[in-house]
């Protein structure tokens, strides 16, 4: 499933095509993806323009003139791609699961492609998207001023939980995933399995900085393609290139001088890759 670094260079591919343009019709192909559509959609979309194309975690939020924001989750194989004037839709899709068009001013299309229908969208009023059922609660941006030492503290201070969990929960930071968990604890040198309450200052405001630095790396990496993802213009992301752990269990271990090897373990119905002499 796409997280962070992906959704952000989604964003970052559909803005200058979107933003301060007019959605001249709206159409879908069926009435669901994980959810149903909301009621009017295509109504509602039809006319509006569009403000702004943000992201906060792994949704999509574009700001309608109405008063509306639309929400986009990408699901597990979710695909948004840009069709500009005259020109045939993203080869390697198959139209049977192009499920949303929208038609723009600029005489672009734009195309929502979803084979397993995990992703959905829905329309909620601005003024209220924080109190929405989807971002309500979120933690803090890990690229923002608020996922800070003193944050990581007061979520980790007492707390019986691995640390691998706490950073999966979308409440103490949002947009993780797996896979970056997972790289940004291997920087930190901490063992996934580590109960949060153990961790020291040092060792927090280390993992705090490999965090950061995990993101803005995979951000200009364009993301991570295992499967499905691609960016609008379908160029995968390569930072699964430079993965030091994730999905490399047997293989030997990134730091030339280390004799460990990666090892797999399972949190959750979840894969954590790690070195055990590494990490502790």
């Amino acid at each position: 499933m796409p997280e962070l670094p992906e959704v952000e260079t989604v964003r970052s591919g559909l803005a200058p095509v979107m933003e301060g343009q007019t959605i001249r019709r709206a159409n879908i192909n069926r009435p669901n993806l994980r959810f149903a559509f909301p009621h009017g959609f295509c109504a509602r979309l039809t006319g509006a323009e569009i403000m702004q194309v943000r992201r906060r975690a792994k949704y999509l939020l574009i700001d309608l003139s109405r008063g509306e924001t639309l929400i986009a989750h990408l699901g597990m194989s979710g695909r948004f791609s840009i069709v500009p004037p005259g020109e045939d839709p993203p080869p390697d899709t198959k139209a049977a699961h192009d499920h949303v068009e929208w038609h723009l001013s600029n005489d672009h299309r734009i195309l929502y492609n979803d084979p397993r229908r995990f992703g959905f969208m829905d329309l909620c009023k601005s003024t209220a998207l924080a109190e929405s059922k989807f971002l309500a609660g979120l933690g803090p941006e890990p690229l923002g001023n608020g996922f800070s030492s003193a944050w990581l503290t007061e979520q980790f201070s007492g707390k019986s939980r691995p640390v691998k969990s706490a950073l999966l929960d979308q409440h103490v930071v949002a947009g993780l995933g797996n896979i970056y968990v997972c790289e940004a604890l291997f920087r930190a040198g901490i063992h996934p399995k580590t109960l949060v309450r153990s961790i020291g200052t040092k060792r927090r405001d280390r993992l705090l900085v490999c965090i950061r630095e995990v993101i803005a790396e995979a951000i200009k990496a364009g993301g991570s393609t295992l499967r499905d993802y691609a960016a609008v213009d379908g160029a995968l992301g390569y930072f699964q290139h430079r993965f030091s752990v994730y999905g490399r269990e047997g293989e030997p271990c990134a730091h030339a001088a280390c004799p460990g090897t990666v090892r797999r373990i399972v949190q959750s119905g979840r894969s954590s890759f790690y070195c055990p002499r590494c990490q502790r």
